[in-house]
C-alpha cells in the first residue's frame, strides 16, 4: 500500500467502486441458478425474481440525494466506513434469508449503503487527484468496471460450486474486510492537501448552467441504459449463445468478456479527457451506442459478443466523461452536493431498469424489445450530449478569466 495519504485514499476509493458495482449485479446472475434450483421458494420465472432487486436500485438512487449534506455532519471518512460495513453486512444477510421478501429487504439495505459511494467517493477521488482528474476518473472507472465484469463470472462460479447463497456471502465478507482496513486508516481530507492545487476558475454562470442542465438531463437516460445493460448481459449471453442450464459458468465468462472491453475503454477515455474537450470525447461514444444496441435486438450466435463489447465500451466510456463534467464545471465546495443530485437523478432512471427489463422480457419472451428500448434511451443521451458546451477553456482554465473580463468592463 502506498505511503502517500492521497494515493492511499485513491486506492481505497477504487476498491469501493469495485464493491459498489459488483454488489448491484450479483442478483442478475444468481437468479439464473435460483430459478433452477430454488424455484419452489423464490419462483421459477426470470422476471419476477430479478424484480426483487428493485428496492436495491430505488434506495441506491434515492439514498444518494442527502449524502452530500450528511457528509458535512458526520464526515466523509465515517460515511465510507459505513459503506463498506453496511454493504458487506447486507450481502451476508441476503445469503441467509429464507424467502423472497427477506431477500428483497436485504438487497434494499445493500442499496441504501451503496448510495454512499458515488456522491462521496467520487468527490474524494476528484480532490485527491489534483490536476490529473481525467486519468484518475479513467482508472476509477476501470475498477468500477472490474466489479461489473467479475460479478457475472464469479457469481456463476460460486452458484455452480456452492449454491446461490454463497454468491452473496463471499463478496459480503470481502467488503467487511475492506471496511475494517479503511477504519484503521487515519481520516484524511484531500481538500486540505490536494496535489497541484490551483484556484478554481470563475466560469460564466450561463456556461455552468448549460453544463449542469445537460448533465442532469443525460443522467436519467444514461443511468437507465447503464443499469439495464449491465443487468441483462448474462441473460443476453444465455439466450443468444449458451441456453443450456449446464453452461451457466460459460454465460458468466461471456458476460465478463463483453463488459471487460468497457473497462479498457474507460482507461483510454480517462487519458483522452485530460487532452481533449469533454464533448469531443463524448460524441463518438454516444453515436456508436445506438446502432450497437439496435443490432443486439436481432443478432444471434457469436457475433453477439463483439457487438455487445462495442455497446459496453460506449456505455462505460460515457460514465468517465460524465463524472469528469462535474469536476470541470463545478467548484470544489459544491461538488459533493451536485454529485448527490446528479446520482439521485441518474439512478431514478437506473431504478426503473430492473422492473422494465423483467416486464418487457416476460411480455415478449426475449430481449429483442428491451434492446430497442435501450437504443431509444441512447438516442436521448446523444441529444443531451449535443447540448453540452464545447469550450477550449476546459483544458486551459486561465482563459475563463479573459471571457469574464469584458463582462466586468461592460458592467462598469
Amino acid at each position: 500500500m502506498p505511503h502517500d495519504p492521497a494515493t492511499r485514499q485513491i486506492w481505497f476509493i477504487n476498491a469501493a467502486h469495485v464493491v459498489c458495482h459488483y454488489t448491484l449485479l450479483i442478483l442478475a446472475t444468481a437468479v439464473l441458478g435460483m430459478v433452477l434450483h430454488d424455484g419452489a421458494t423464490f419462483g421459477a420465472e426470470y422476471g419476477p425474481v430479478l424484480a426483487l432487486g428493485t428496492g436495491m436500485f430505488v434506495l441506491y438512487g434515492a439514498g444518494s440525494l442527502p449524502m452530500g449534506w450528511l457528509a458535512e455532519k458526520v464526515g466523509r471518512h465515517a460515511l465510507m466506513g459505513a459503506f463498506f460495513l453496511g454493504v458487506g453486512g447486507s450481502l451476508v444477510l441476503a445469503g441467509a434469508v429464507s424467502g423472497p421478501w427477506g431477500l428483497a429487504a436485504a438487497l434494499a439495505m445493500a442499496g441504501l449503503f451503496n448510495a454512499i459511494y458515488h456522491p462521496i467517493g467520487t468527490a474524494m477521488l476528484v480532490e485527491a487527484a489534483g490536476d490529473r482528474v481525467g486519468r484518475a476518473m479513467g482508472n476509477n472507472g476501470v475498477f468500477g468496471n472490474m466489479g461489473v465484469s467479475f460479478a457475472p463470472i464469479l457469481t456463476a462460479v460460486l452458484v455452480a460450486q456452492g449454491g446461490w447463497r454463497w454468491a452473496f456471502i463471499v463478496p459480503g465478507l470481502a467488503a467487511i474486510g475492506l471496511g475494517v482496513l479503511w477504519l484503521r486508516e487515519a481520516p484524511y481530507d484531500a481538500r486540505l492537501h490536494a496535489r497541484g492545487a490551483k484556484p478554481f476558475p470563475e466560469i460564466p454562470r450561463a456556461v455552468v448552467r448549460q453544463a449542469v442542465v445537460s448533465l442532469l438531463l443525460m443522467a436519467v437516460s444514461s443511468g437507465f441504459v447503464f443499469n439495464a445493460f449491465t443487468l441483462l448481459v448474462p441473460k443476453l449471453m444465455q439466450e443468444r449463445m449458451a441456453d443450456s442450464p449446464g453452461l451457466l459458468p460459460l454465460v458468466g465468462a461471456l458476460a465478463f468478456a463483453a463488459t471487460l472491453f468497457g473497462g479498457l475503454t474507460q482507461f483510454t477515455v480517462g487519458r483522452m479527457v485530460d487532452r481533449m474537450t469533454l464533448k469531443r470525447v463524448f460524441m463518438p461514444l454516444a453515436i456508436a451506442l445506438v446502432p450497437a444496441l439496435l443490432a443486439l435486438s436481432f443478432l444471434q450466435g457469436w457475433v453477439v459478443l463483439p457487438v455487445a463489447a462495442v455497446a459496453a465500451a460506449a456505455i462505460f466510456g460515457q460514465v468517465t466523461v460524465n463524472e469528469t463534467m462535474t469536476a470541470r464545471y463545478v467548484a470544489p465546495a459544491l461538488r459533493a452536493k451536485l454529485y448527490s443530485v446528479r446520482f439521485f437523478v441518474g439512478f431514478l432512471g437506473a431504478a426503473a431498469a430492473s422492473p422494465v427489463i423483467g416486464y418487457l422480457h416476460d411480455a415478449s419472451g426475449n430481449l429483442g424489445v428491451v434492446m430497442v428500448v435501450l437504443a431509444a434511451f441512447g438516442a436521448i443521451t446523444l441529444v443531451c450530449a449535443l447540448l453540452f458546451p464545447n469550450r477550449p477553456e476546459e483544458l486551459r482554465p486561465e482563459l475563463w478569466s479573459r471571457e469574464a473580463a469584458p463582462v466586468a468592463v461592460a458592467a462598469e
